[in-house]
Protein backbone atom coordinates (compact mmCIF):
# COMPACT_ATOMS: atom_id res chain seq x y z
CA UNK A 1 0.00 0.00 0.00
CA UNK A 2 1.34 3.47 -0.78
CA UNK A 3 2.06 5.70 2.09
CA UNK A 4 2.58 9.15 0.94
CA UNK A 5 1.16 12.46 2.43
CA UNK A 6 1.87 15.96 1.46
CA UNK A 7 1.07 19.31 3.20
CA UNK A 8 1.13 22.82 1.63
CA UNK A 9 1.61 26.10 4.27
CA UNK A 10 -0.07 29.54 3.51
CA UNK A 11 2.75 31.48 4.39
CA UNK A 12 6.64 32.38 2.49
CA UNK A 13 8.59 29.37 3.95
CA UNK A 14 6.12 28.02 6.60
CA UNK A 15 5.92 24.88 5.10
CA UNK A 16 9.68 24.60 5.47
CA UNK A 17 9.44 25.34 8.77
CA UNK A 18 7.25 23.33 9.62
CA UNK A 19 9.00 20.11 8.44
CA UNK A 20 12.04 20.98 10.16
CA UNK A 21 10.10 20.80 13.08
CA UNK A 22 8.56 17.38 12.56
CA UNK A 23 12.06 16.04 11.77
CA UNK A 24 13.60 17.50 14.67
CA UNK A 25 10.42 15.92 16.83
CA UNK A 26 10.44 12.70 15.24
CA UNK A 27 14.59 12.19 15.55
CA UNK A 28 14.25 12.95 19.06
CA UNK A 29 12.13 10.13 19.54
CA UNK A 30 14.44 7.91 17.83
CA UNK A 31 12.71 7.55 14.01
CA UNK A 32 15.55 7.00 11.72
CA UNK A 33 14.88 9.78 8.97
CA UNK A 34 15.97 10.01 5.12
CA UNK A 35 15.09 13.37 3.10
CA UNK A 36 15.53 17.20 2.76
CA UNK A 37 14.44 19.66 5.13
CA UNK A 38 15.19 23.87 4.01
CA UNK A 39 16.30 26.51 5.56
CA UNK A 40 16.25 29.92 3.86
CA UNK A 41 17.84 33.13 4.90
CA UNK A 42 16.56 36.43 3.76
CA UNK A 43 19.36 38.47 1.46
CA UNK A 44 20.20 41.82 2.45
CA UNK A 45 18.26 44.53 -0.15
CA UNK A 46 17.39 41.73 -2.60
CA UNK A 47 14.45 40.77 -1.38
CA UNK A 48 15.16 37.00 -1.75
CA UNK A 49 16.57 34.21 0.01
CA UNK A 50 19.50 31.57 0.57
CA UNK A 51 18.11 28.32 0.36
CA UNK A 52 19.65 25.79 1.79
CA UNK A 53 18.57 21.96 2.70
CA UNK A 54 19.90 19.53 5.59
CA UNK A 55 20.06 15.85 4.43
CA UNK A 56 18.25 13.93 7.52
CA UNK A 57 19.25 13.22 10.53
CA UNK A 58 21.89 15.35 10.61
CA UNK A 59 23.17 16.81 7.27
CA UNK A 60 25.56 17.98 5.60
CA UNK A 61 24.07 21.57 4.68
CA UNK A 62 23.96 22.43 1.18
CA UNK A 63 23.30 25.56 -0.37
CA UNK A 64 20.52 24.72 -3.16
CA UNK A 65 20.54 28.26 -4.77
CA UNK A 66 23.20 30.27 -6.96
CA UNK A 67 23.12 33.69 -7.12
CA UNK A 68 22.03 35.21 -10.81
CA UNK A 69 22.87 38.66 -10.20
CA UNK A 70 21.04 42.00 -9.23
CA UNK A 71 18.90 41.69 -12.48
CA UNK A 72 18.25 38.34 -13.13
CA UNK A 73 14.81 36.80 -13.20
CA UNK A 74 13.96 33.02 -13.19
CA UNK A 75 14.82 29.96 -11.71
CA UNK A 76 17.87 30.53 -8.91
CA UNK A 77 17.80 26.74 -7.87
CA UNK A 78 21.31 25.05 -8.42
CA UNK A 79 20.44 21.82 -10.11
CA UNK A 80 23.77 20.04 -9.40
CA UNK A 81 23.12 20.79 -6.13
CA UNK A 82 19.85 19.37 -5.50
CA UNK A 83 21.38 16.22 -7.23
CA UNK A 84 23.94 16.32 -4.88
CA UNK A 85 21.36 16.50 -2.12
CA UNK A 86 19.51 13.35 -3.61
CA UNK A 87 22.84 11.46 -3.79
CA UNK A 88 22.83 12.08 -0.20
CA UNK A 89 19.26 10.81 0.53
CA UNK A 90 19.71 7.89 -1.72
CA UNK A 91 22.51 6.59 0.28
CA UNK A 92 20.77 8.18 3.55
CA UNK A 93 17.82 5.43 2.43
CA UNK A 94 20.28 2.61 1.65
CA UNK A 95 21.54 2.73 5.36
CA UNK A 96 17.82 2.02 6.39
CA UNK A 97 15.13 4.48 6.94
CA UNK A 98 11.88 4.79 8.77
CA UNK A 99 10.62 8.35 6.40
CA UNK A 100 11.26 9.48 3.54
CA UNK A 101 11.00 13.75 4.25
CA UNK A 102 11.22 15.56 1.09
CA UNK A 103 11.06 19.38 1.75
CA UNK A 104 8.80 20.21 -1.97
CA UNK A 105 7.94 18.52 -4.68
CA UNK A 106 9.11 21.45 -6.80
CA UNK A 107 10.09 22.23 -10.87
CA UNK A 108 12.83 19.70 -11.12
CA UNK A 109 10.48 16.60 -9.48
CA UNK A 110 7.50 17.68 -11.63
CA UNK A 111 9.65 17.14 -14.74
CA UNK A 112 10.86 14.01 -13.47
CA UNK A 113 14.45 15.13 -12.13
CA UNK A 114 14.88 15.99 -8.45
CA UNK A 115 14.20 13.88 -5.63
CA UNK A 116 11.33 12.46 -7.70
CA UNK A 117 13.16 9.06 -8.48
CA UNK A 118 13.82 8.62 -4.72
CA UNK A 119 10.01 9.27 -3.92
CA UNK A 120 8.84 6.20 -6.39
CA UNK A 121 11.53 3.99 -5.07
CA UNK A 122 10.56 4.84 -1.12
CA UNK A 123 7.05 3.94 -1.60
CA UNK A 124 7.93 0.60 -4.06
CA UNK A 125 9.99 0.00 -0.55
CA UNK A 126 7.10 0.59 1.64
CA UNK A 127 9.07 3.54 3.08
CA UNK A 128 6.42 6.25 3.66
CA UNK A 129 7.26 9.42 1.91
CA UNK A 130 5.91 12.99 3.19
CA UNK A 131 5.93 16.13 0.43
CA UNK A 132 5.94 19.81 1.26
CA UNK A 133 3.93 20.82 -1.95
CA UNK A 134 2.72 24.52 -3.27
CA UNK A 135 0.25 25.09 -5.52
CA UNK A 136 2.72 25.88 -8.54
CA UNK A 137 3.23 22.15 -9.02
CA UNK A 138 0.39 20.74 -7.10
CA UNK A 139 -1.02 19.31 -10.31
CA UNK A 140 2.11 17.25 -11.74
CA UNK A 141 2.43 16.06 -7.57
CA UNK A 142 -1.46 14.56 -7.97
CA UNK A 143 -0.91 13.15 -11.82
CA UNK A 144 2.59 11.80 -10.14
CA UNK A 145 0.99 9.77 -7.58
CA UNK A 146 -2.23 8.95 -9.06
CA UNK A 147 -4.53 10.85 -6.93
CA UNK A 148 -3.16 8.10 -3.48
CA UNK A 149 -1.62 11.27 -1.65
CA UNK A 150 -3.39 12.17 1.57
CA UNK A 151 -3.57 16.00 2.39
CA UNK A 152 -2.47 17.17 5.53
CA UNK A 153 -3.36 20.25 7.65
CA UNK A 154 -0.20 21.99 7.89
CA UNK A 155 0.25 21.23 11.84
CA UNK A 156 2.82 19.75 13.79
CA UNK A 157 0.48 17.46 15.76
CA UNK A 158 -1.43 16.34 12.38
CA UNK A 159 2.54 15.52 10.87
CA UNK A 160 3.45 13.65 13.35
CA UNK A 161 -0.01 11.92 13.79
CA UNK A 162 0.33 10.88 10.84
CA UNK A 163 3.87 10.05 10.55
CA UNK A 164 3.46 7.82 13.57
CA UNK A 165 0.94 5.82 11.69
CA UNK A 166 2.79 5.43 8.58
CA UNK A 167 5.38 4.09 10.41
CA UNK A 168 3.56 1.67 12.19
CA UNK A 169 4.16 3.42 15.76
CA UNK A 170 1.61 3.37 18.26
CA UNK A 171 1.50 6.31 20.37
CA UNK A 172 2.67 4.81 23.08
CA UNK A 173 5.72 3.60 21.47
CA UNK A 174 6.93 6.73 20.86
CA UNK A 175 9.02 7.01 24.01
CA UNK A 176 10.06 3.61 24.40
CA UNK A 177 11.74 3.96 20.61
CA UNK A 178 13.57 7.18 21.88
CA UNK A 179 14.71 5.41 24.76
CA UNK A 180 15.68 1.75 23.15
Amino acid sequence: MMRIAFTMAPGRGDTDLLLERLARTLIGRGARLAGVVQTNTECANQGLCDMDVRVLPDGPVIRISQSLGAGARGCRLNPEALEEAVGHVAAQMEAGADLLIVNKFGRHEAEGRGFRPLIAEALAREIPVLVGLNRLNAEAFHEFVDGMALELEPKLDALLCWSRDAMGLAPDMDETRARG
